[in-house]
């Protein structure tokens, strides 16, 4: 653990905390010596990671919510700040997709994307970003994708939610950087989680990378005070691609792969 880190002592909140991405940022963090606010669905996942993080000296704490719940950020604010605890740092990662065709795919699974990856990041960051903004110090994450560099047919709502994500984040942190708040996006590509088994997707394990360098990148990323973190170089070719080729020649050819790995089953 780093003795020098900004992060020691602080609370950190952290969002979708019960698995992939959100279990490494929490890791990531403790390793910075943050103190942790875990929240999730599952109650029973963030007790054993609580426990975890407890038997190795980190201060933890467990909320229980929804984000798929309009009412669930203000239940986890009145947990958290609301009984006297002050988030210095908010890591907004949970998040969800449905991958395949639109006009097949569950309806409730898109709206759910829209939900926590979009709304649930909005009533976060503004129940807890004025706090930072009064005391003139903290930072948040905002888990966004190289899925938000591009239109991706069989992944549409999933990747123009991460569109608004990175906008929202990128545009929240020029308001409030004179302020001393940071805020950081993080564009993983496709990472070892449960994210491909909830969604359906199709993605080779091969091509995956893994959530610790993933989660290290970015806390590091954000430790710096770094406007966007892309933690692989094929993400940086990706968005770098996306700024001069025509976008309808890119959508054509991602649908011509993905179609492709669904009739070959890859």
């Amino acid at each position: 653990m780093s003795q020098t880190s900004v992060f020691k002592d602080r609370w950190a909140l952290v969002t979708g905390a019960s698995a992939g991405i959100g279990v490494a940022l929490a890791r990531e963090l403790s390793k910075r010596g943050a103190k942790l606010i875990l929240t999730a669905r599952r109650k029973d996942r963030l007790e054993k990671l609580a426990a975890e993080f407890a038997a190795a000296g980190t201060e933890t704490r467990v909320v229980v919510a929804d984000l798929n719940d309009p009412a669930a950020p203000q239940q986890i604010y009145i947990a958290t700040e609301g009984a006297g605890i002050t988030v210095d740092i908010l890591i907004n990662n949970a998040g969800l997709g449905q991958f395949g065709p639109f006009i097949a795919g569950n309806v409730e699974q898109e709206l759910s994307q829209v939900r926590v990856n979009c709304e649930a990041v909005v009533r976060l960051s503004r129940l807890f970003i004025p706090r930072m903004v009064e005391r003139h110090r903290g930072w948040m994450l905002v888990v966004a994708s190289t899925a938000s560099y591009q239109p991706i047919p069989y992944l549409n709502t999933y990747a123009a939610t991460k569109v608004f994500d990175r906008f929202f984040a990128q545009g929240l942190a020029a308001e409030v950087a004179r302020d001393g708040v940071v805020v950081t996006t993080l564009c993983p590509g496709p990472t070892e989680s449960e994210f491909f088994e909830v969604s359906r997707s199709h993605v080779s394990d091969r091509s995956r990378q893994s959530a610790e360098e993933v989660a290290h990148l970015g806390i590091r990323g954000l430790e710096r005070g770094k406007l966007t973190v892309i933690p692989n170089f094929v993400g940086h070719l990706g968005a770098m691609a996306s700024r001069f080729l025509p976008v309808g020649f890119v959508v054509r050819t991602i649908a011509r792969v993905i179609r492709a790995k669904r009739l070959t089953g890859e």
